[in-house]
């Protein structure tokens, strides 16, 4: 893959609002569990390797069971996800999915299990990491090797 530029030396100022964006996140009451199942998704779905890479290794460190990274790709076919997590991934699959619409079902439920202002966050956090998997994807970031 042919390196391209480094965002955050070719356009800092725009960089330093992505970064705003994520100081604000960290103020939510999201839980890293969510936060980090949101990032994971959203980065397989993006085809985002260096977020894939990045996200899997925080969601170890805060105590994500490798066994429920590993299905993200498949959650609906595994018990290992409560209701909440299912409704926030579901969320986080339809809105980087944006082109097919958020659907009222999802929208519903998710308002249901979660509340207003927890899925407004979780929106939120979605939107967040679809503005970073993008840069990644668009400048071919990738993840160095782990010696």
């Amino acid at each position: 893959m042919e390196k391209r530029m480094k965002m955050h030396e070719i356009e800092p100022e725009g960089y330093k609002v992505m970064q705003a964006f994520e100081k604000y996140l960290g103020t939510t009451l999201l839980s890293k569990t969510h936060k980090e199942l949101i990032k994971i998704r959203a980065a397989q779905i993006n085809g985002c390797s260096y977020c894939v890479d990045l996200h899997t290794k925080d969601a170890r460190k805060y105590g994500e069971k490798e066994q429920r990274i590993y299905a993200l790709t498949c959650w609906r076919e595994t018990p290992f996800f409560t209701e909440e997590e299912q409704a926030i991934l579901a969320l986080t699959e339809e809105v980087t999915l944006i082109h097919n619409r958020l659907s009222d079902a999802t929208y519903n439920n998710a308002i249901k299990v979660l509340g207003e202002k927890y899925t407004a966050q979780v929106l939120m956090a979605i939107i967040a990491i679809n503005g970073w998997t993008r840069i990644g994807v668009a400048t071919n970031m990738a993840p160095a090797l782990d010696q």
